[in-house]
């Protein structure tokens, strides 16, 4: 962490903090360990072990001005607003639950054919991964989605493909045709 401490005719101030009193004890005490070469107590607890490099400006001549307020760019995260991706309500699958929804897979799949895996996020926060066939078609991902989930089977839902978001309306297409080999399928009610 870099810290830049500056010394004013009536106090100091860090960074860009407010000014601190030379007569108060906690600062004096501050002023004392750095005049050691210790790092102070407060910076300690502040970068929890880490390393800490501290710069001095001398302004001792000077009274201390207040500086103005920087921009600070926003550095929160956001959340795209109309998405047809579904929020995510529940932690994700850890590899073992996930191992073992392709173990309990309704599933057939033919070992001497080529295979691929869909990870299929379901409306309800959850995700299911299964192998298919690339052979099979996208009426067996509905299918295994209600043998999964047997509430869904009542549930009007349709599924679609992450990017570019894409209905995928015609169920009789193979994996392969529909190409999404490999590939996140969400599921969305209606």
């Amino acid at each position: 962490v870099q810290i830049l401490l500056k010394l004013w005719r009536n106090g100091f101030s860090l960074d860009d903090g407010e000014l601190r009193s030379y007569s108060d004890p906690t600062n004096a005490q501050f002023l004392e360990s750095v005049k050691k070469g210790e790092i102070p107590v407060e910076l300690q607890r502040l970068v929890h072990g880490g390393q800490v490099n501290l710069d001095m400006e001398d302004h001792q001549e000077q009274e201390y001005v207040k500086p103005r307020l920087r921009f600070k760019a926003f550095s929160g995260e956001g959340q795209k607003l109309g998405s047809l991706t579904p929020e995510i309500v529940s932690t994700p699958s850890s590899p073992e639950e996930e191992e073992k929804s392709i173990l309990n897979a309704p599933v057939l799949i033919d070992d001497s054919m080529p295979a691929t895996k869909i990870q299929i996020r379901l409306a309800d926060g959850s995700r299911l991964i299964q192998r298919f066939n690339q052979t099979h078609r996208i009426k067996d991902i509905r299918d295994f989605i209600i043998q999964s989930r047997p509430a869904f089977a009542t549930t009007d839902f349709v599924l679609v493909t992450t990017f570019p978001n894409k209905e995928l309306t015609d169920e009789s297409l193979t994996l392969q045709e529909a190409d999404i080999l490999n590939t996140v399928i969400l599921q969305q009610l209606k």
